[in-house]
């Protein structure tokens, strides 16, 4: 059962049980299960990101629901070789996307050129243009991978606390680091 694995106080009570737990707690739960990917499917990564969404290996189950407008989107998943000609554009739809936005790096291309990384056309990283919060390498990475990586994120967000302003931070412990990749 859920309950077992959250940070959360069950007391009994005249009449029934009661829960208590933080807000931070309860806020980041309904985001860890509701993660909409705005999905940038630029090369050959975008085939293993597909797969992963098929029915062998199920995204749904996660609480991955890819949408079509950034405007709904919480993540963003960069598959395949990144262009200086789509700098401009993804930087526009990431600042598009409502706080607290994440962006995945999937494969070796999006993580740092890849092959291609000498062409003079190619962006060296993604996190040139954009924070990345999670690096998937492979070239291209297996949906397992991509499945791993999102849940490093979810990890990641479960570690966040509201600021005082309303907005999400992300309170890092000292000397923690990503798995994953991310920050």
């Amino acid at each position: 059962m859920i309950l077992d694995k959250y940070p959360a106080v069950l007391q009994a009570v005249p009449g029934g049980k009661i829960l208590l737990t933080t807000t931070d707690d309860f806020i980041n739960l309904g985001r860890k299960y509701s993660i909409w990917p705005l999905t940038f499917g630029l090369a050959c990564c975008a085939i293993e990101m597909m797969a992963a969404y098929a029915s062998r290996f199920d995204f749904d189950r996660l609480g991955v629901i890819p949408r079509p407008s950034p405007r709904q989107a919480d993540l963003m998943i960069i598959a395949g070789t990144f262009v200086k000609k789509m700098a401009a554009p993804v930087r526009e739809i990431y600042h598009q996307m409502p706080e607290p936005r994440f962006v995945i790096a999937m494969g070796s291309c999006a993580n740092c050129g890849g092959p291609f990384h000498d062409a003079y056309s190619v962006v060296k990283g993604v996190d040139k243009v954009i924070p990345v919060d999670v690096y998937i390498p492979g070239c291209p990475p297996r949906p397992e991978a991509l499945i791993y990586g999102v849940m490093e994120l979810q990890k990641k967000i479960m570690r966040m606390k509201l600021a005082k302003g309303g907005g999400a931070t992300l309170q890092a412990e000292k000397g923690s680091r990503d798995p994953a990749g991310g920050a």
